[in-house]
Order: structure tokens, then C-alpha cells, then sequence
């Protein structure tokens, strides 16, 4: 939002422009921004305008336009009041906190903030629906998210604003990841892309009707209420979604699994008989209640291979956020119009993600993220073999930006068939809080331009083409069973000498054990002959 310093004259409720003659007495250029100063102002500025033949009412356009490059003698102080173009903006937290000059550093901890409570939730509401259920945790966060929307609207100064910022963040994660989880787990193998893109292209969307919002609303507050309002329509969903089939059966609740099975054959018109349905729940009962019990995020560290594989996708995650929040955050380095440049950046997602649909049943989860991440990483290298400012640098950025869309919506799929169902929420929870590591640490890395102008590129590149390497260590997914238990995690994605290699560990193991069994009597034997000797 273009700012300027209050001049001692003008009222509150000034117009912001002024004409060139006058912008050019009033203020000092700054190098910095090649352009006159938007913290400072001339201090003697009724002697300047005298010796220069302008007034204080609007100026004459014959001052010389070299008037705001002429040495500081004149003196220049830090402005105290501002005025905002409205223009474009009648109202934003920027206008009306004056979140600018040197409290400009707000604007950034309020977004940092909004995503720490993004990862907050992404581990809170993950583990709660691990525990409790995916329905009753969705509905618990999008109640939250309207009213914390609310009050985001209403706040009052920027401290409560902020807090109630991190709260809707927080909430983010509840209505997305686990909307997410519900569609996956609602649906089989084949028709797993499907659900997952879906939400992704949806996300999409209702990102570009945002630019639709800001562009008919320009005051903040009633912009918040707007995109707030429509959420209320999701809570008739109570009345239609259900509970996650797999999620009842991996916590016992047999009865409610077979009831919800039961309902959804008569719907599809199949018949399913009470003696298949029965088969089902016994299979369940001996291997995933148990784990049930004990499972949580430290079981995806305490075995090697979950171990391993958690590790490489916590990695890719924070590689995948901290990109494309980067270089969405870059596009504003297109110039022109801020409303084209939002719905661009989300139009070009659209194309990533339908790639998607005709390429990740086809060629595999692996191969599409690694390729994806690698392509990006490339592209996003290539960007320093071009002078600052070339088209081939917007242009390279471009690819690295749709490259980067798909493989982060590759992740997601492929993440959810990693981890075992007693478990998949914490694991994608985990995994989300990587990826707000990834989006708090992009804008730093953004600044980083400062000391060297292809530097973000570069290290969103270079980190972009590691992860796609490091993705080949993982375990294709594509037509698998999902991993329900624990035990179905860890086995799930060795190679069969190593499970060799763990059957025979696991047998020599019990043979040691056998074989102390089989001691223990020789050991009783023995003291007791010895205990008679010395009492005969």
C-alpha cells in the first residue's frame, strides 16, 4: 500500500496525491527504494517551497524536479503521521495500525505468527483426530475458524488481532489435513489421486475467488467477515459425512464399522453379507486394536525403517513449503496489477496439479515427485546464467513454480500411504509442521536478494534438486495396501533380504531364548543336590 509522510498542514483525512512538484519539495530520495522516501520529510519545508515558488496549498509545477536528489543540508525528519493511497485499498491493517517505516517489521510477525499456529494445529488437531475421530475433530476446527474469523474482524488493536490470527491458523490445519485424510480414507486404492487432487484443486480454487473477494471489498474488516461467512454452509456436512471407516476399525469399534460398511453397500446397490462383514472385523481384531492403544508420533522414531521414511518425507516437506511459498511470495517482483499477479499464481497451479490426475496412476508416486522437485530445483539454478531482470529468469521461475506445485501435491498423497493408519494423521500433522518451517523460513530467505539478487533462487533450487534425490530412497505406493497397523508401517517398503534378514534375527533371537529356558532346570537341579550335600 503507497504511503507518504502527513506535511504539518494537511489534515487526517488527506488525499495522498499530491502533485510532482510538490511530492518532490516535501520529500528526500531514497536510494534504497529509487524513489522518493515514504518515512521521511523535508523538516524547513515553507522555506523551500518560498525559495522555489511553490506554496503550501499545491505547488507550482515548475520546482525542479531535481529538488528531492539535493543534499540533506536541509534537513530531513522521521514522519510521525502518514497518509495511505485508497485508491485501490479503502482500508487494511497496514492504514489503520500504520504498519509501516519502522513499524513494518508487524506486517511480517503477523504472517509469521499466522504460521506457527498453522503448525501448531497441524500436530494438535492431527493427533486429536488420530484419537478421537476425523469427524468430530473437523467440525471442532472449522467452529473455531468461524468464530476465530470473527474476532480477527473485530479486533480492536493489533495485539488481539494477531493472537486471533494464530488461531485461525491453527485451524487451518484441522479443516484441511484432516478433510484431506477423511477423502483418502473414504475411498480405495484406485481412486486415491482422485480424492487427493481433488481437495488440492479446491484449494485451489477458493484461493483465486480471494482475489474475486478483495477486488468488490476493499476495506479489511468486512473482507474478513466475507470469507469467513461461507464456512457456515460446511456444518450441514455433520449430516452427511461419516465417520472414517478405517479409523473405526483400527480403534475397535467394530459395531459402528460394520453399520457404516453395511450403509454404504446400500447405497452403491451392492450386497454384502453379515458372514464377509464379520471376516473383516476379525481379521482387524488381532492385528490392529492392539497398536491402536500405544500408537503415537514417537512410534514413526522408534523403528528403523518408520524411522528412516519419516525422516526423508519431514525433509521433502520443508524443501516443498519453503519453494513455493517463496516464489509465491516472489511473484509481487512481476509488477503490474496486485490482483492479477494473485489470481496468476493461482491459475498456474491448476495446470500442476491436473498433471497430476494423468501421471501419478500412471508413472507412480516416486517418480512424479522426484522428477517434479528435480525439474524445479533445475530450473531455479538455470536462473543465474540470466542477467537481473531478463524474461528468462520470470520465465524459469514460472517453471520452477508448476514444477513445484505438482510435486507438493504429490507429497501429500504419497505422505498419507506411507504412514499406517493408527498413526497417518499424526504423520501428516508432523509432516505439515515441517512444511510451516519451510513457509516461516522463505521470506528470510527472500531477503537474502539484498547481498545477492539470484541468492533465493539458488537455495530454493539447490535444496529443491537434493529433495528429489533423497525422494528415490523411498518406497513406491501406487497400487499398495495401505499399512494399517504399526507393525504394517515398519515392514512396509523393505526389500525381501531384508526381511530375510529380520526373520532370521527374529529366530536367533528365540532360539537364545529357548536355550536359556532349557538352563534354568539344570541350574535348580544342581542347587538343589549341592543344598543336600550340606544338610546330609
Amino acid at each position: 500500500m503507497n504511503t507518504r509522510c502527513l506535511l504539518p498542514w494537511e489534515e487526517q483525512n488527506a488525499t495522498f496525491y499530491l502533485s510532482p512538484a510538490m511530492m518532490n519539495a516535501s520529500y528526500p530520495w531514497d536510494d534504497k527504494i529509487h524513489g522518493l522516501s515514504q518515512c521521511k520529510r523535508r523538516v524547513n519545508l515553507t522555506r523551500l517551497y518560498a525559495s522555489n515558488g511553490a506554496d503550501e496549498g499545491g505547488g507550482n509545477v515548475g520546482v525542479s524536479n531535481d529538488l528531492a536528489r539535493t543534499s540533506s543540508s536541509e534537513g530531513h525528519m522521521t514522519c510521525q503521521e502518514f497518509v495511505f493511497d485508497t485508491s485501490v485499498y479503502k482500508s487494511t491493517t497496514t492504514s489503520e495500525w500504520h504498519l509501516v517505516c519502522d513499524r513494518a517489521w508487524l506486517r511480517a510477525f503477523g504472517d509469521t505468527l499466522f504460521m506457527v499456529g498453522v503448525m501448531i494445529g497441524s500436530i494438535l488437531f492431527g493427533g486429536l483426530s488420530d484419537k478421537f475421530g476425523r469427524k468430530p475433530i473437523f467440525f471442532l476446527s472449522l467452529v473455531i475458524q468461524l468464530v476465530g474469523g470473527i474476532f480477527v474482524a473485530i479486533a480492536p488493536e493489533y495485539i488481539s488481532y494477531v493472537i486471533f490470527r494464530l488461531i485461525v491458523g491453527s485451524t487451518t490445519s484441522g479443516v484441511f489435513l484432516v478433510a484431506y485424510v477423511i477423502a483418502l480414507e473414504m475411498v480405495g486404492p484406485k481412486k486415491r489421486l482422485i480424492a487427493g487432487v481433488g481437495c488440492q484443486l479446491f484449494f485451489t480454487t477458493g484461493y483465486i475467488l480471494t482475489a474475486g473477494f478483495a477486488y468488490y471489498i476493499t476495506d479489511w474488516r468486512i473482507l474478513q467477515i466475507a470469507i469467513t461467512l461461507p464456512s457456515f454452509a460446511f456444518l450441514v456436512y455433520w449430516w452427511f459425512i461419516p465417520e472414517s471407516a478405517r479409523w473405526l476399525l483400527t480403534n475397535g469399534k467394530d459395531e459402528e464399522a460394520k453399520e457404516l460398511l453395511q450403509r454404504a453397500a446400500r447405497e452403491n446397490g451392492i450386497e454384502i453379507s453379515s458372514d464377509s462383514l464379520n471376516n473383516l472385523l476379525n481379521e482387524n481384531d488381532g492385528t490392529s486394536t492392539p497398536d491402536t492403544k500405544k500408537a503415537s508420533l514417537l512410534d514413526l522414531f522408534r523403528y528403523p525403517n518408520l524411522r528412516r521414511k519419516s525422516i526423508l518425507l519431514f525433509f521433502n516437506w520443508l524443501v516443498n513449503s519453503g519453494t513455493y511459498y517463496g516464489l509465491s511470495w516472489n511473484a509481487s517482483n512481476l509488477g503490474g496489477n496486485d490482483y492479477i499477479n494473485f489470481v496468476i499464481s493461482g491459475i498456474v497451479e491448476i495446470p500442476a496439479y491436473t498433471f497430476l490426475i494423468f501421471t501419478l496412476d500412471r508413472w507412480g508416486r516416486k517418480k512424479i515427485l522426484c522428477g517434479c522437485m528435480m525439474i524445479s530445483g533445475t530450473a531455479l539454478l538455470a536462473t543465474i546464467f540470466f542477467p537481473p531482470g531478463h524474461w528468462g529468469i520470470v520465465t524459469l521461475a514460472m517453471i520452477g513454480k508448476l514444477a513445484i506445485t505438482s510435486s507438493y501435491g504429490a507429497i501429500y498423497i504419497f505422505t498419507a500411504e506411507q504412514f499406517p493408519t493408527v498413526v497417518r494423521n499424526v504423520g501428516l500433522g508432523a509432516s505439515s509442521t515441517f512444511a510451516r518451517v519451510g513457509g516461516v523460513i522463505a521470506p528470510s530467505v527472500n531477503y537474502l536478494s539484498e547481498i545477492w539478487a539470484p541468492f533465493p533462487l539458488v537455495i530454493f533450487g539447490s535444496c529443491a534438486l537434493t529433495g528429489g534425490l533423497v525422494s528415490l530412497l523411498l518406497p513406491e505406493t501406487l497400487n499398495k495396501k495401505l499399512p494399517e497397523t504399526i507393525q504394517d508401517g515398519e515392514l512396509f517398503g523393505l526389500k525381501d533380504k531384508d526381511l530375510k534378514a529380520r526373520k532370521e534375527k527374529k529366530q536367533r533371537e528365540l532360539q537364545q531364548l529357548a536355550d536359556l529356558e532349557s538352563i534354568k532346570p539344570l541350574k535348580t537341579l544342581e542347587n538343589g543336590i549341592h543344598d543336600s550335600k550340606q544338610n546330609g
